[in-house]
């Protein structure tokens, strides 16, 4: 078990020096994956201290975000961010870990939970679609037409500004951010149905997901029985009212204890 600290940490994973920090004690580590633009505070800093009260919690900082600076010649890809995770993962000397990630870093936790199921206890899923089908229509559109201008002068720039070790940056992970949204990985249902780590699967009743399309995940994952004859699923699914996606994470009132219970719940053999 790494020791309890909320200063920066640094690990030195497949040619990045990724910054992560721990939070809490206990049970089965929890890596936190965060969004697009975003740091360990800003995508986190409403749920950590109650996800920390009950276990041991490790923030990340994926390449080019954050702290952690990034690789001027290496693109920015699921594949490979989720590489980077399960490379951590065993620098710190963890048999598994449960996952929580949110929006891109949800992408990042479903990559491992398909590609690294050995490393992945249970993963919660913030804002995550499997394929393009599960964004609404013309939302790809505007991704093209994006510019690293349209964020400056955002929390997401200052932030930057602030943690990065190369904040003249900005404007080039953002070209390849776009890069990313642009060439996501097109999963397949039977890629969905093959997964079988635990998985909760959280959006807002207003997110960039169209609702349709978690709970086809869902059902997908085990999800959709009755669960007083059949038992209980071990994936779950949870629609937050009134929350549209740039605010998901400040729904601490709601999500703290909708993660812990999910990562508290026991597998059933049966459902697995």
């Amino acid at each position: 078990m790494t020791t309890p600290t909320t200063q920066g940490n640094y690990a030195d994973i497949n040619g990045l020096h990724m910054y992560y920090e721990v939070h809490g004690t206990g049970g089965t580590p929890l890596l936190l994956l965060h969004g697009a633009y975003s740091g360990i505070g800003t995508s986190f800093n409403k749920v950590l201290p109650g996800l920390a009260a009950k276990r041991q919690v490790i923030g990340v900082e994926l390449q080019g975000h954050g702290h952690t600076a990034d690789i001027d010649d290496r693109p920015l890809t699921l594949q490979q961010l989720a590489d980077d995770v399960a490379a951590l993962i065993q620098h710190l000397g963890f048999e598994n870990a449960d996952l929580f990630g949110y929006s891109m870093g949800g992408g990042v936790a479903l990559d491992m939970a398909l590609r690294y199921p050995a490393l992945v206890h249970k993963v919660a899923l913030a804002s995550v679609n499997y394929n393009n089908e599960g964004l609404y229509p013309g939302f790809m559109d505007s991704m093209a037409s994006f510019k690293p201008e349209f964020l400056h002068g955002t929390p997401w720039h200052e932030e930057y500004l602030r943690l990065s070790p190369n904040p003249e940056k900005f404007d080039m992970l953002v070209r390849k951010m776009i890069e990313l949204d642009l060439n996501l990985p097109e999963l397949t249902a039977d890629d969905i149905r093959g997964m079988k780590v635990p998985a909760l699967l959280i959006i807002g009743d207003s997110d960039i997901i169209r609702p349709a399309h978690v709970v086809e995940m869902f059902l997908l994952l085990g999800g959709g029985v009755i669960g007083e004859m059949a038992g209980m699923p071990n994936s779950q699914l949870a629609v937050l009212p009134g929350t549209p996606h740039s605010t998901l994470m400040e729904r601490d009132d709601l999500l703290v204890p909708i993660i812990n219970g999910f990562l508290d719940a026991p597998i059933s053999d049966t459902n697995a």
